[in-house]
């Protein structure tokens, strides 16, 4: 057979060892701004109407210290060479502690020494609570599991407040800024770090299921030592130098909260032992465990019969966390689908200026809005005994919990798809996003334990109740489709039986969450912004899925450009 060489005269020719078949064309790389205040608009305006003003400097520098490359660097890292169980030392002895990567420690570092765990505690200065918050969400955005601790911490702090021979002890090392890694007696440490204990397997949220029982040894009641035994089915930052932790107590009804630190006061081990690290779907750079009480000693915090009490206090802070971090969550995604979408060209223009894609994007931007700023409201309903801002807290915050976090997800996955293919690759930020945004609708209560929390709070205080439906009608006057949404919930609440009110308890709690962040649109955010989260949430044709609105009837480029500033 006569195999004749082909002609190459059409080919081009070849380039040599260096071969490229193509040029790599309309790639956009993510959106790594610099800085993360500058860039939110809404943020600052909050800070400053919270008059928090004075916090401004410090909140620059952090926005600007935790977009840097290193600080991102470390959060992948921490995320990708997630905590390990060391269980012996090298000759046997019980340790249990659990390697971190360096960044994790780091980033962790970073937060407390700017004041994301103690700042509110540390003075009066009105404002400290919006000002942390936005701290709190400015680090979010980069990284997620460092949040647990600082949370817990933070939560605990008026907790041991209460408890004069605990907070003599550790009073200074839960306000200190400074962290201090090692693991050792609490008498050795410049700061501490305080986990929860709450969750066992027989249980799950129902707390009251709980099996763990402590037995007096010295003495008995508030601030007496107590032996535990029993189990942990969730021990979040499992090497905290202390938990609370729910446990029932011998002879009695009630379920108590104890101080159970991780070496007791002589300097020896505490009979904590920790049977593996959960390998979750997200949250990876943060360790929770399994632990197990082999009569660990442990401290009754507050009267034997309020430990539950207790436990909703923490709760009370923790849940607005959740909000924050979802927020920042929201935050993250949505300025990489923004990013990608001015600089993306698909058939013939940029992908922002497609029809459908603008209105994808306006409502990123809306939901992102309207979960930051009920995150903040709630934190400024913290430094106020105002009966207002205590409906705000009491009744907004499971609400905000179960409304905020959830839609977060979706919210997550939907600017996801704005990035396409490249979206769903692990090197980028959005898987680890999207893998993270599930934990804070599960974490601290999930979704129906929040609607039935709406539901007793509305039921314990309907003066507060009333007072938040008058207040918001008042403001909402002018909107029609928000006003009527307020009747109807209105009637509902009051003609409802229990049974009832049980079986429409997430239509409720959903109302509710809504109207908070029309209200506050409202009254914190420009009218463009507040005009089309209300048309879109609480028109008489609620979008179910994002991008329903049309964005010719909206201020879009207003609102996108509000969203993340185009240089």
């Amino acid at each position: 057979m006569n195999i004749e060489t082909p002609a190459t005269d059409h080919v081009p020719s070849s380039p040599g060892a260096g071969w490229r078949t193509h040029e790599v064309l309309n790639q956009v790389p993510e959106w790594a701004g610099p800085d993360l205040w500058a860039a939110d608009a809404a943020l600052q305006q909050a800070v400053a109407d919270a008059g928090a003003g004075w916090a401004v400097p410090a909140l620059q520098a952090y926005g600007r210290a935790i977009a840097t490359a290193d600080a991102r660097a470390d959060a992948v890292a921490a995320n990708e060479h997630p905590p390990r169980h060391r269980p012996f030392d090298a000759r046997g002895h019980r340790i249990d502690a659990v390697v971190f990567h360096p960044g994790w420690h780091r980033l962790l570092g970073q937060l407390r020494a700017a004041g994301g765990v103690s700042g509110p505690w540390r003075d009066a200065q009105p404002g400290r609570w919006t000002a942390w918050a936005a701290l709190f969400y400015l680090h979010g955005q980069v990284e997620q599991g460092t949040l647990c601790p600082a949370t817990m911490t933070q939560a605990a702090i008026p907790i041991l407040q209460r408890e004069p021979g605990l907070w003599s002890l550790l009073g200074s090392q839960l306000l200190c800024l400074d962290d201090d890694p090692q693991d050792a007696p609490l008498t050795r440490k410049r700061a501490v770090w305080i986990g929860m204990g709450m969750t066992e397997k027989q249980g799950g949220s129902d707390v009251r299921a709980n099996t763990t029982t402590a037995w007096p040894v010295q003495g008995q009641g508030r601030g007496a030592v107590y032996r535990l035994r029993g189990h942990k089915w969730f021990y979040s930052a499992p090497t905290s130098d202390a938990h609370l932790v729910s446990a029932r107590i011998a002879g009695e009804d009630g379920i108590g909260c104890f101080f159970v630190p991780r070496w007791w006061m002589d300097g020896t081990r505490n009979a904590v032992r920790l049977q593996r690290l959960k390998d979750k779907m997200g949250n990876r750079s943060n360790a929770s465990g399994e632990v197990e009480f082999e009569d660990a000693w442990g401290i009754l915090i507050g009267p034997p019969e309020r430990g539950l009490a207790t436990l909703v206090e923490m709760a009370s802070y923790t849940r607005i966390n959740c909000v924050l971090g979802s927020a920042a969550i929201v935050r993250a995604a949505l300025v990489q689908a923004i990013h990608a979408a001015r600089h993306r060209h698909t058939f013939g223009r940029r992908l922002q200026d497609q029809p459908v894609m603008r209105g994808v994007l306006l409502d990123l931007a809306l939901e992102s809005e309207a979960a930051l700023q009920l995150g903040l409201r709630l934190a400024q309903a913290c430094e106020s005994d105002d009966p207002l801002d205590q409906a705000w807290r009491r009744i907004l915050t499971p609400a905000a919990k179960f409304w905020v976090c959830k839609r977060t997800i979706a919210a997550t996955a939907e600017a996801m798809e704005v990035l396409g293919g490249n979206g769903y690759v692990v090197e980028g930020v959005m898987p680890r996003l999207l893998r993270e945004s599930p934990v804070n609708a599960i974490w601290e209560g999930s979704g129906n334990v929040m609607t039935l929390d709406v539901l007793r709070a509305l039921r314990s205080n309907p003066e507060g109740a009333q007072a938040l439906l008058r207040d918001w009608a008042q403001t909402l006057r002018d909107d029609a489709p928000a006003r009527h949404a307020l009747q109807r919930l209105a009637v509902t609440l009051k003609e409802g039986d229990p049974a009832a009110l049980q079986a429409q308890a997430r239509e409720i709690t959903q109302q509710l969450a809504l109207l908070a962040q029309a209200v506050l649109l409202r009254t914190r955010s420009p009218q463009a912004v507040a005009d089309a989260f209300i048309a879109s949430r609480l028109g008489p044709s609620p979008g179910l899925t994002f991008g329903v609105l049309d964005a010719r009837t909206h201020a879009t480029d207003a609102i996108l450009q509000r969203a993340l500033p185009m240089a």
